[in-house]
């Protein structure tokens, strides 16, 4: 078994959709960034790399290329996956929290686990999201962004680790 862990945050920016876990959500402002700014998506990519021992999302899609400008991140979430089944890697599970203040989260976590398991192939129930609060306290609290946590479980093959 392979563990690894990602952690990503991006700043609300005006003129933006939000899209978390590959969903869109109803809020004033989307995400900050050089693709959609899907920071669930980010997360789960960095614990995926992070566990295969594949360094992380900025290596593989970084934000000074053109060709990753606005990219849906459900692209790169799928280009991780095969990476992954390159070294017969298979997700057990993932586990994530989304903190924000805002908006309400609640309503979508069913629709986001399925967008993220149909990316990984696998079944919903491998996929678990949180949402939470930061009670007010810090950049979250203060409503200026989204930071999202996420750990994973990879199953190899006998003899990856040799």
């Amino acid at each position: 078994m392979l563990i690894g862990q990602g952690i990503d945050v991006h700043r609300f920016a005006s003129g933006r959709r939000l899209v978390l876990a590959g969903v869109e959500v109803a809020h004033e402002f989307g995400l900050e960034a050089h693709s959609d700014g899907d920071v669930v998506i980010h997360a789960l990519c960095d614990a995926l790399l992070g566990a295969g021992g594949f360094g992380d999302i900025g290596h593989h899609f970084p934000d000074n290329d053109p060709a990753f400008k606005d990219i849906d991140s459900r692209v790169l979430l799928r280009r991780v996956m095969e990476t992954l089944a390159t070294q017969q890697l298979s997700l057990v599970n993932a586990d994530l929290t989304i903190v924000a203040q805002a908006p309400k989260l609640a309503p979508h976590i069913a629709a986001m686990r399925a967008c993220l398991a149909g990316d990984m192939g696998c079944p919903p129930a491998r996929v678990n999201i949180k949402a939470t609060t930061s009670e007010r306290l810090g950049f979250t609290g203060r409503g200026e962004g989204i930071a999202t946590f996420a750990v994973v479980l990879l199953e190899h093959p006998p003899g990856f680790l040799d």
